[in-house]
């Protein structure tokens, strides 16, 4: 009776894992511009602001990071002239928590899209108020809040995945944005 008992307990397993094994084989392909998240500050329960402890962050910013994968980035795979996502898939979506002023122009706490118009020299970034939109193909500029135009730095290391992170400064943060050989410093106060 015990090695009856113990067969159908093994058959029984033996089941169980392989429909686990199946329930895997379905999952889809890991995406090759996988979403990231960042929020400033990182350690927000922490942050002081005019003399006032946060126990909230300030912002985050959602976006797809694209690889490089042996491409021209800017000019090519990045047009000129042309609105880009910000990233990869959707388009990048950033949240502030609080009023910020961006371009000295105040922003309402709230969420909006980021977009990029990039050239060689300078990349003009547009905070617009239209969400949940995949790429850029349904812009309308007629939505923008802000728009500030900031320069780019050429940097002799290679940046392989688009990546972005905020860093302190002494009146707000800078939303720091590398890929390929480009970096540039977006400006926010608070």
């Amino acid at each position: 009776m015990k090695r009856i008992a113990l067969s159908i307990s093994f058959l029984f397993f033996s089941l169980i894992v392989v429909q686990a094994q199946n329930d895997v084989a379905k999952l889809p392909p890991v995406d090759k511009s996988p979403m990231d998240m960042c929020y400033f500050p990182d350690n927000y329960p922490v942050l002081k602001i005019r003399d006032k402890v946060t126990d909230a962050p300030v912002m985050r910013l959602i976006y797809g990071r694209p690889q490089k994968a042996g491409r021209t980035v800017f000019g090519e795979l990045v047009e000129y002239g042309k609105v880009w996502r910000f990233g990869a898939n959707e388009a990048t979506e950033i949240e502030f928590y609080q009023h910020v002023k961006f371009g000295g122009k105040k922003i309402p706490k709230g969420r909006y899209t980021l977009y990029t118009l990039v050239e060689q020299d300078k990349w003009t970034l547009i905070i617009n108020k239209e969400t949940d939109i995949w790429g850029s193909f349904k812009y309308d500029a007629k939505k923008d809040v802000a728009r500030l135009e900031v320069p780019v730095i050429k940097t002799t290391e290679i940046t392989e995945s688009l990546s972005m992170v905020f860093d302190k400064t002494i009146s707000g943060c800078n939303l720091i944005v590398a890929w390929d050989n480009v970096k540039v410093l977006i400006p926010f106060e608070f």
